[in-house]
């Protein structure tokens, strides 16, 4: 059985950890705030100092964090993993990076002797805690294969796209079009509240006609409930917006839509929904 270590136990990394646990896998982790990480260890997970520590005698090293620099601090930096990672030990980075990092981490994984695939997931905290999360994964199709299992786990789906970072682009096309859906959804809903009418049925309307979607229905709910406990942070919608934005640009297309979606994203979390879910962001309209 494979040993995995898992570095950042935010919402979907302390999701994902459970779930291997919950499988009998041999789980260690470790977060920057290691308070955050201690829950697991009831479940059985050995919590590690270092990224460093959890990856030592890992066979699999799933990171799962906030952005580039993060990534970038848990792979490279002072007691980061690839250093004490076995040659031929598989990396796995599922966090939502840009591209130009993803090509610039590959290369130095293969420096270390290590096989790195990018897997962002789509899903949120539901699916990372009962395995149903789904895997879009660049990188060498050999060590796919030898992560299946753990995929299998952890996922209902593993969508393999091809070279190295080719699951980091479609990650960030998947949640730019996300983004800019739910920011959408904020001002359709504030005009359905101003205008007297009966918010549940219009929105039934819309949820069951053409606008409707998984995402528009969930989210939708959430923001007539107020429930905000969060399955996707805001500040994290507007960093996964301004990352596709920029990846746009250097592919030569302007989006004239991630901008004002990202001001609605800044302006929530400005104004004190930085903890919670992104359908807080009607919060600042309302």
């Amino acid at each position: 059985m494979m040993k995995i270590a898992i570095l950042g136990t935010g919402i979907m990394g302390s999701g994902m950890a459970s779930r291997l646990l919950e499988q009998g896998m041999p789980v260690t982790v470790w977060n920057r705030n290691a308070s955050r990480a201690a829950p697991l260890a009831d479940a059985g997970a050995v919590i590690a100092p270092t990224p460093a520590d959890a990856a030592a005698q890992a066979d699999l090293v799933i990171a799962m964090v906030a952005d580039d620099d993060a990534s970038r601090q848990v792979w490279l930096g002072e007691n980061g993993a690839f250093a004490a990672m076995r040659p031929g030990t598989i990396a796995v980075e599922c966090s939502t990076l840009t591209h130009g990092w993803i090509g610039k981490l590959f290369d130095e994984a293969a420096a270390h002797g290590i096989s790195l695939l990018d897997a962002p997931v789509t899903g949120s905290r539901v699916q990372a805690a009962s395995g149903t999360l789904r895997f879009l994964v660049g990188g060498e199709a050999a060590s796919v294969a030898k992560a299946q299992s753990v995929f299998d786990v952890l996922g209902s789906e593993t969508i393999y796209l091809g070279p190295s970072g080719s699951g980091a682009m479609l990650k960030l096309i998947n949640n730019f079009l996300c983004g800019v859906q739910v920011a959408a959804l904020a001002e359709a809903m504030v005009a359905i509240e101003r205008s007297g009418l009966d918010v549940e049925a219009a929105f039934r309307l819309i949820g069951t006609g053409a606008p409707g979607s998984p995402l528009v229905n969930a989210v939708g709910d959430r923001m007539i409930q107020r429930v905000y406990t969060p399955q996707f942070l805001i500040p994290l919608m507007a960093k996964d917006l301004g990352y596709a934005e920029r990846t746009m640009k250097e592919m030569g297309i302007e989006s004239r839509m991630a901008a004002p979606a990202i001001s609605h994203f800044h302006t929530a979390a400005r104004q004190g929904h930085q903890e919670d879910d992104i359908a807080a962001v009607v919060e600042h309209l309302r």
